[in-house]
């Protein structure tokens, strides 16, 4: 750690040095001919919603607009990244977010500026807890992709998604002092109705929301249409689901700029499913036998803070910060009844659970030094939390036998450890704290900033009585504390009105979350996952180039990147010498131990290219085009994280009251597993190979004029019906399973009314 901060030292100060140097010879030709100034543009890109400050308040990032939402029916995050962002990938598999070959605990995830915790359970593979909100409820989500360290905090190696939830005023029209919309919605593809309503209320300075929703459905249906039970089944799982979110907000504005607030949300998510793909007429689970559940928690309740100057006078000249509370659990598990091996009901409950206080924010001040303008940001991120993880359950194995192992008939349950915790309590503090400096170059076109953030983080395992049941009889492992100093610098240049040139290099931290250093799963005589309190914490150094051009007519970006990452932390098999160094046999875990290391060296490096044109006889188009490799570069192997190569392209028409348009998405074949860095687990090589497609979406929305405020949006997706497979999502299934099980729902269509009043 010592190191890597005196290597971040030095070249924060190299930053300082070249800043100045470089704002010193800007004034000295500034003294001469008055150069002519370019006008400043709000080109695609540019942030000009997002909270000023935060994660996603720069030139790298993206957004997603209310309209857009609705336009292309986002209502999950797989659509978000159909067409809208199609650098974001999901994995279903995990729940997590996938951006530029990163996923899980290296991308961030934030709503309304707060970090949302992303479970990874290594020992029960229980994942998730990033995706609970209900898209109904936001106003926008910004997508910034790569590092911007100055800005998002530790995890954000592969960028951040910000999702954004509704205000009063987005409902509440000009010249009105009410507002409100109700929407509903059906989609074919799980056979799902959701309704939501918001409501939103000003009297005088004081606003007030309410917002509302519940969605039902099933299973998300794939291309097969093979039925049945075990292995041979290619149709979904039957699945049966029920969704709900609510919102509210208030707001008081205060003389001077100030903005108070309350916000509380909750959301909930119960989904059961019917295992038939672990079913069989004649074997241990029966039909109807084995039932999954997956339950998803989030609580929030914030006092927030807003604050723009009308003065000159302010210390600062806008500021916003939010003090909050958040909860988020996720449960796994199932329920079902053996009758073969150790006959009688079974049951398994793996509880996650995350709670959080912290408080958030950031500050901007415009001052004039040596003759040139510059805007400080300053922002930090404060938190307490304490993770809890417990896993419950019954059986038919009755009490353990005093030799410490079941035999005969009940060697299964050895296998099965329940009402225990795979993992101490823990209390995690982290402290971010960051500032950077946007300096224009009087009129010269060039601006550069220079940035650093700090990240501090602290885990203290706590001993629990479930822990000290564990059956790995584990004892408290040491705590953990690290800090990581990341620094930015950015360059660009206005060339033209509405052309601007930019050039980036970042660093990045990423601390080891409480699973990888203390979990503890297994037992002698059946096999052993073990966490490492030793773990170096995970950093990255990373280069991008781009262009951001024209506006929201006629325009695109440019972007290529290069990212080296350090300390990756992986899973992978022990030898004999390294689990006897850490105290275990491996003959006692069947040859069978695995743990947390940091093994790799890796690389990730592409391209990213999006364009528009919106004419004024309402014909629009657009297109994109993103392409990454990763290679781990202890065995110069490609990572398998890494999404195939996707272009999309989009052309519609649109009208005052009605508007058509069709989407094109078209996806590159995944590379031969031979190619692949595929486990550094011994006996897992599981590795789909997903073949190339191409979609044709077709889109439509309509405003009739007999009814005002309506509004029905139509599409007809994969609309020639496809079968094509998610490679971020599949890629380590096992070839056991019939393939297209595995498969992207056909042809499907969905529907959504829209009244505004």
């Amino acid at each position: 750690m010592l190191r890597r901060l005196q290597l971040s030292l030095l070249a924060c100060s190299a930053l300082s040095v070249a800043a100045l140097a470089v704002q010193a010879s800007a004034q000295e030709a500034a003294s001469g001919e008055t150069a002519t100034v370019l006008p400043r543009v709000a080109i695609k890109g540019e942030r000009v919603t997002a909270p000023k400050g935060s994660a996603t308040d720069t030139p790298l990032a993206t957004e997603t607009t209310t309209r857009e939402l609705a336009d292309k029916q986002i209502t999950n995050l797989e659509d978000l990244g159909r067409v809208a962002e199609p650098g974001v990938n999901v994995n279903k598999t995990t729940g997590s977010v996938n951006i530029r070959g990163l996923e899980g605990n290296r991308v961030l995830s934030t709503i309304d500026g707060i970090p949302v915790p992303y479970f990874n359970d290594p020992t029960r593979s229980a994942t998730g807890g990033v995706d609970t909100f209900s898209f109904s409820s936001l106003s926008a989500v910004d997508v910034m992709r790569g590092a911007d360290s100055s800005r998002a905090g530790a995890g954000a190696l592969g960028g951040v998604i910000a999702y954004r939830t509704l205000e009063p005023e987005d409902l509440i029209g000009e010249g009105r002092d009410w507002g409100a919309l109700a929407k509903t919605t059906y989609d074919s593809s799980d056979r799902s109705w959701e309704g939501s309503a918001a409501i939103a209320k000003r009297i005088e300075n004081t606003s007030i929301l309410f917002q509302g929703s519940y969605r039902k459905g099933h299973e998300r249906k794939t291309a097969g249409d093979v039925g049945g039970y075990s292995t041979t089944r290619t149709e979904a799982n039957p699945s049966d689901y029920d969704q709900h979110n609510l919102l509210f907000k208030l707001r008081q504005q205060l003389e001077g700029g100030h903005t108070i607030g309350l916000t509380a949300e909750r959301y909930r998510k119960d989904r059961d499913t019917d295992m038939k793909t672990s079913q069989s007429t004649t074997g241990n689970y029966r039909p109807g036998d084995y039932i999954g559940h997956k339950d998803n928690e989030r609580d929030r309740v914030s006092l927030d803070y807003k604050f723009e100057s009308e003065s000159d006078d302010s210390l600062f000249d806008n500021a916003w910060a939010s003090l909050y509370f958040m909860r988020t659990r996720t449960a796994d598990g199932y329920t079902g009844y053996r009758t073969t091996s150790v006959i009688g009901p079974i049951g398994r409950v793996n509880d996650n659970e995350e709670r959080t206080f912290g408080l958030i924010g950031a500050a901007q001040r415009e001052a004039e030094i040596g003759g040139f303008n510059n805007r400080f940001t300053f922002g930090f991120d404060l938190a307490t939390s304490t993770i809890e993880q417990y896993s419950s359950g019954y059986d038919n194995c009755g009490p353990k036998p005093s030799s410490g192992s079941y035999t005969g008939a009940l060697a299964a349950c050895n296998f099965l450890h329940t009402n225990q915790a795979d993992t101490p309590k823990v209390d995690t503090q982290r402290v971010g704290l960051y500032v950077d400096d946007d300096i224009a170059l009087g009129g010269s076109g060039v601006r550069l900033t220079p940035g650093v953030r700090f990240d501090w983080v602290k885990h203290d395992p706590k001993m629990t009585e479930a822990f000290a049941s564990n059956a790995s009889n584990p004892s408290l492992p040491d705590g953990f504390e690290d800090a990581g100093l990341s620094p930015k610098l950015r360059a660009a240049y206005d060339v033209a009105p509405q052309v601007e040139l930019f050039a980036q290099w970042s660093m990045a931290f990423r601390a080891p979350t409480a699973g990888e250093l203390y979990s503890s799963y297994g037992a002698t005589g059946t096999y052993l996952r073990l966490g490492n309190a030793d773990l170096e914490s995970e950093t990255s150094n990373g280069v991008e180039l781009g262009a951001n051009l024209g506006d929201e007519a006629f325009g695109g970006r440019v972007n290529l990147f290069y990212n080296r990452y350090r300390n990756f932390i992986d899973v992978r098999s022990l030898s004999s010498a390294e689990a006897l160094a850490l105290g275990y046999a491996l003959s006692d875990y069947g040859n069978n131990i695995t743990q947390y290391r940091n093994i790799a060296r890796a690389e990730i490096y592409g391209v990213e290219l999006s364009a528009h044109r919106t004419f004024d006889n309402g014909i629009r188009l657009g297109g994109g085009l993103v392409a990454s490799l990763g290679k781990n570069l202890d065995n110069d192997k490609y990572l398998k994280s890494v999404a195939p190569v996707k272009a999309v392209a989009s052309i519609g028409y649109d009208t005052e009251h009605w508007g058509v348009g069709l989407d094109f998405t078209a996806v590159a074949a995944s590379r031969n597993q031979n190619d692949v860095d595929i486990s550094t687990v011994a006996g897992q090589t599981s590795y789909f190979r997903t073949p190339g497609y191409g979609l044709t979406d077709l889109v439509a929305w309509w405003e009739p004029e007999q009814v005002k405020g309506l509004r029905i949006n139509a599409g007809i997706y994969n609309l020639f019906d496809k079968k094509y497979y998610d490679y971020t999502t599949v890629r380590d299934n096992a070839a056991s399973q019939a393939r297209a099980f595995y498969s992207e729902p056909g042809r499907s269509f969905k529907i959504s009314l829209t009244q505004r009043f």
